[in-house]
């Protein structure tokens, strides 16, 4: 299993929305950058990832699972681009701010701190342990 973190502006797809979605879930799409698009065609059912607000809260607020594997985006009518299927796994207890993200200098090389442009990035098992730590959540 490989662990990710997916990034939404909660005014665009929040939280509260993936939870609505309930166990269907929801295609992550609008990914239009080929890395983001190439990590999520390495996703298998099954991976988990962060869920995490970007934008004005910058912060961890829950966990998701994959629950489909990459296939087309329908937003896209270009046909270059796809998406996978997420639900909403759990609620994190203790939201994990950006700033708490990079205080911690066993978290320098996390790709949200490298790449923080990136949509969807993964999150190696080390720092997947951390962050969860960090949240005081257990999964």
């Amino acid at each position: 299993m490989k662990m990710w973190l997916f990034k939404s502006e909660p005014s665009t797809w929040s939280w509260q929305d993936q939870l609505d979605a309930g166990e269907t879930g929801t295609g992550w799409d609008g990914v239009r950058n080929y890395q983001a698009s190439n990590n999520m065609k390495a996703m298998e059912i099954g991976d988990l990832g962060f869920f995490y607000h970007s934008v004005n809260e910058k912060r961890i607020v829950g966990i998701v699972e994959v629950i489909a594997l990459y296939h087309p985006d329908h937003t896209d009518e270009s046909g270059r681009f796809g998406m996978v299927d997420v639900k909403a796994v759990k609620t994190v207890n203790k939201p994990v701010t950006l700033a708490d993200i990079k205080a911690n200098p066993l978290l320098e090389d996390l790709a949200l701190v490298r790449q923080s442009r990136l949509s969807v990035v993964p999150v190696s098992t080390e720092h997947w342990n951390i962050l969860l730590g960090m949240t005081d959540t257990a999964v």
